[in-house]
């Protein structure tokens, strides 16, 4: 094999380990309190979101704030890099407040699931 392509495949595996990385090592990056998604049954009316068919592997915050109240911890990273490359509460109640925006009140969003209601907010402890 010539010197050229040697270097020209190390570089590609180098990319390529590096690209791995990228998207691997930002979920393990992290400072300050965590942020947790928190589901608070309620009687109140209004616009919901209606999240009974939600899929849990698209929403994974939610589906255990719906089952014990509260999700699993999620520190921010550093200068807003490990926001880019992961998913977050975050993520899950803007996409909850898309999909109906008179459901979202003082930061927080009105779910049903199940018949029952749900204030559904991130939360740092």
């Amino acid at each position: 094999m010539r010197p050229i392509t040697r270097r020209v495949l190390a570089l590609l595996a180098l990319l390529c380990v590096g690209l791995l990385a990228l998207g691997a090592l930002p979920s393990y990056l992290g400072t300050g309190d965590p942020y947790y998604l928190t589901a608070e049954e309620t009687d109140a009316s209004g616009p919901a979101v209606n999240v009974t068919q939600f899929s849990a592997q698209q929403y994974p915050y939610l589906a255990t704030a719906l089952e014990e109240g509260r999700s699993d911890g999620y520190q921010r990273g550093q200068f807003g890099l490990k926001e880019s490359f992961t998913h977050s509460p975050f993520d899950e109640r803007d996409a909850l407040a898309t999909r109906q925006p008179d459901a979202e009140r003082e930061n927080r969003v009105l779910v049903e699931y199940d018949g029952t209601r749900y204030w559904v907010a991130v939360e740092q402890e």
